[in-house]
């Protein structure tokens, strides 16, 4: 597809397919695991949900971030104790260097959470369809699962749902987030994950 040229209908079509938006119902209590990021949106909204309740167990991943070195899990991890989350309720991997990873290494921590009966919520940017299917790919069993989601901020502007066909950097992200999760599902290396009654299933 030329992205240079996506009509009204291509643009909805992507921005339903990518986004990942589907929060646990009402007052149930999940693990939270934050996907690596150099950005504190995803820290703000786990933090919030602890002290709600909602969050017993965080899950924090992500190892040293190319852009600005930080190494995430271990960064995550200090803002949600600055933000009065206990570390008896953190769990934080800082190895991985991509998505995938971000999964795989914190798979112990995962079966953690679904041992003790939580189920999981992603925390993620609300395009970054390749969360759910790393989860769904590594850890079949947890279906059924959720998704909260956040709107990344490139070159001072935020990529929403609406805007990110005329931000060059959101448009780049988006575009290959659906080209690459479409092509991994076909050839088989990403295992299939759907929305169905308000949840992930795979």
């Amino acid at each position: 597809m030329n992205s240079e040229n996506l009509t009204v209908d291509q643009i909805g079509e992507i921005t339903e397919f990518v986004d990942i938006e589907a929060p646990p119902p009402g007052e149930k209590p999940t693990a939270h695991l934050i996907f690596g990021t150099n950005q504190i949106q995803p820290v703000e909204i786990a933090a919030k949900r602890y002290h709600q309740g909602l969050a017993p167990l965080i899950i924090a991943t992500g190892g040293t971030n190319r852009h600005n070195g930080i190494v995430e899990g271990s960064e995550f991890r200090k803002l949600l104790i600055e933000r009065g989350v206990p570390d008896s309720v953190i769990r934080y991997e800082d190895q991985s260097a991509n998505t995938w990873q971000n999964v795989e290494f914190a798979l112990p921590f995962l079966r953690e959470a679904l041992d003790s009966g939580l189920t999981i919520t992603a925390i993620s940017k609300w395009y970054h369809r390749r969360t759910l299917h790393s989860l769904a790919s590594l850890l079949p069993d947890i279906t059924p699962f959720y998704a909260i989601s956040w709107e990344p901020i490139y070159a001072g502007r935020s990529v929403t749902r609406v805007d990110w066909p005329g931000i060059p950097d959101g448009k780049r992200r988006v575009i290959r987030e659906w080209e690459e999760v479409s092509r991994r599902v076909a050839d088989g290396s990403f295992r299939r994950a759907e929305l169905i009654d308000g949840a992930w299933r795979c």
